[in-house]
């Protein structure tokens, strides 16, 4: 704002007094602090609305940066994800068929000869056997 010493302010009394006179002089000076008051109020009513535009400016700067590097860890984590369950399947995929190979080199190796032909399910190997002689 306008800076005025005290010299200064001496000065325009002096001649707003003369130009005025005597008689007029106090409504002037009312009328000028009406008129001072008013545009202070207005100034900083401009100012405060301005500062309050910037903070909204602000925000909506800070936010869109955040969303943006929310959808870049995003894209980062599905593609960490895709990774992931690549290399799963194709560990699924190398045991399955390690298992398999497994199982048929152990197919060939058994011996179907070697397994009974017949079980008998009649007289069950593990009863004890009963007493041959008279007992009382």
């Amino acid at each position: 704002m306008i800076e005025i010493s005290l010299g200064k302010l001496v000065l325009l009394a002096l001649i707003a007094l003369i130009v005025l006179g005597p008689e007029k002089l106090p409504q002037a000076a009312r009328t000028a602090g009406a008129l001072m008051r008013r545009l202070r109020s207005g100034w900083d009513s401009v100012r405060a609305e301005v500062e309050r535009e910037l903070e909204i400016e602000e925000l909506k700067r800070t936010a869109r940066e955040a969303a943006a590097r929310a959808e870049a860890m995003q894209t980062e984590m599905n593609k960490t994800a895709r990774d992931t369950r690549e290399q799963m399947t194709s560990a699924a995929t190398e045991v399955r068929n390690e298992v398999r190979e497994t199982v048929d080199e152990v197919k060939k190796d058994v011996v179907p000869a070697a397994v009974p032909a017949t079980v008998s399910v009649d007289a069950p190997t593990d009863a004890p056997k009963e007493p041959t002689h008279g007992s009382v």
